[in-house]
């Protein structure tokens, strides 16, 4: 008797000869005189993508049967889901390429009741209204009604949001250009936009009685300050401590996005002090010591939720969960990386050297200080010596250059984050959400990471956005509107230097 693997594999095989258009392939493909096939995989592969679609992506209802038109079995869901499951990389793409080209938009269609919505702008408004749904209608793309029903069945949000995270990642590898892939994405951002909305959302805080696997999750998806063990993630979700997480029913015991907050007597300038190998966890909370609330790391989970916005309503929720717990908690505030600002400086050191303008960038003062600090040898460049030691963190080690570089680094850090720009609004990622919620770009802090991720990629600094509650609606609309930045005098001060030492 045939081992049960064995038998479930020459079954599949018999049941994929019954279809019509594989057998078709095979005899034509057979050399009788040379006795071989000349198939190849790739072909099959192809021409079960092309089965698979053809069989499951119904075609879009007429516009008078799309109230009435009956549900495709939820068979064709689940199939779809199941092969795409089974593809590589490579074959994925193919997949994705194929289906939003070839089950898209009717182009044709379109530009059909686009000609008879210009003839009907002397009718009444009723006909042009009936006309302009009409394009509307045939504006969907024919796999969105495939999209919606795979939403409906167990585990399909899920996949939908994986889904999109391998489109995003073709999309901003330029693995492909196709614009068809590009609406793919544009739609799987639309859908999961509704799916996803914060009426919809579940806020629950973890604690260390919170179920294992959340727990285990939430040490996981920790991106900006790793979690090293079962202690530290204890300490984070115990006394003077908080962690929050947004939930949605469609994707039980996953979290979306989780926000630890840690509570103070003041503004924290520093992460040594909140995530340092202190145990606190027998401490029981003074209440008269929590007076501000630290928002110390927020970590978007999902890939394929980028751009829906979820993490701008969950500091809001948090706002309101800590005040209804500690009704004269009053200051809020982020303590937050500074993600490619190292990287930011050595371009701007390579640009520099490469124009011949690096006393623009420093005073004469200060690059005969550079020359002294680094004991620079005849024929060395300064400008070379002081990517150098940024580079390397050298630096950190040595008091005399860390004296040095501190009013350097701190004036360029402002810059940085007030003064580049992308399409007006702030370079810097970590600033651009903040001031969207409405946040002030507070304070800079030196050595407030002092961790090799910290040192390398920001130089040791870190930075208060703070939330100012009454004021934090203007200032998101300010800046959202008008691309001005809210900053403080000590922010300011530091940009007014910068603008003083250096011409950019």
């Amino acid at each position: 008797m045939l081992p049960q693997p064995l038998m479930c594999a020459f079954r599949g095989t018999l049941k994929s000869w019954r279809h019509r258009a594989v057998i078709k392939a095979a005899f034509g493909a057979f050399d009788f005189g040379k006795c071989r096939w000349l198939s190849s995989p790739t072909s099959r592969a192809v021409s079960d993508m092309e089965e698979i679609l053809a069989r499951v992506v119904s075609p879009l209802p007429t516009y008078e049967t799309k109230e009435k038109s009956p549900p495709p079995p939820e068979a064709n869901s689940l199939e779809f889901m199941h092969f795409y499951r089974s593809l590589d990389k490579g074959d994925k793409l193919d997949f994705l390429a194929r289906l939003s080209r070839d089950f898209g938009v009717d182009h044709k269609s379109v530009s059909e009741f686009a000609g008879k919505l210009l003839h009907t702008q002397l009718r009444d408004l009723a006909t042009i209204l009936q006309v302009e749904d009409r394009l509307r209608y045939s504006l969907t793309p024919r796999y969105k009604q495939l999209l919606n029903h795979i939403s409906r069945v167990e585990g399909g949000v899920k996949f939908l949001v994986d889904l999109r995270a391998d489109v995003l990642d073709i999309v901003s590898s330029k693995s492909s250009e196709s614009p068809d892939l590009r609406d793919l994405n544009g739609t799987l951002k639309s859908l999961l936009s509704e799916w996803f909305s914060v009426g919809l959302l579940k806020l629950e805080r973890i604690t260390w009685q919170s179920p294992c696997e959340i727990l285990q999750k939430i040490s996981q998806y920790e991106a900006v300050h790793p979690v090293r063990n079962w202690a530290d993630l204890k300490r984070r979700v115990g006394p003077y401590r908080r962690c929050y997480a947004f939930t949605h029913a469609a994707m039980p015991g996953e979290p979306l996005v989780v926000l630890h907050v840690a509570l103070t007597e003041e503004i924290s300038d520093n992460i040594q002090s909140i995530v340092r190998e202190i145990s606190i966890l027998d401490l029981e909370e003074d209440v008269n010591k929590v007076n501000a609330a630290v928002f110390y790391s927020i970590s978007s989970t999902q890939t394929g939720l980028q751009g829906v916005e979820l993490g701008n309503y969950l500091i809001k929720r948090v706002v309101r969960e800590l005040q209804s717990e500690f009704p004269h908690l009053a200051q809020f505030s982020s303590l937050s990386p500074i993600p490619g600002f190292s990287l930011w400086i050595q371009g701007l050191l390579s640009q520099y050297r490469k124009e011949g303008r690096g006393l623009d960038l420093l005073s004469e003062q200060e690059w005969q200080e550079v020359e002294q600090v680094t004991d620079l040898t005849p024929g060395t460049n300064a400008i070379d010596a002081l990517r150098k030691l940024i580079t390397t963190s050298e630096w950190m080690r040595s008091e005399r250059l860390s004296r040095f570089l501190e009013p350097v680094l701190m004036r360029l850090c402002a810059w940085y984050l007030y003064g580049e720009k992308r399409r007006g609004y702030a370079l810097n990622p970590v600033a651009n959400f903040h001031l969207q919620n409405g946040a002030t770009m507070w304070r800079l802090n030196w050595h407030a990471d002092t961790s090799p991720k910290g040192v390398t990629n920001s130089c040791s600094i870190m930075v208060n956005y703070r939330y100012f509650l009454n004021e934090t609606s203007k200032n998101g609309a300010l800046y959202l509107q008008k691309k001005v930045i809210t900053a403080s005098d000590q922010v300011l001060g530091l940009v007014s230097q910068f603008q003083k030492n250096s011409k950019l």
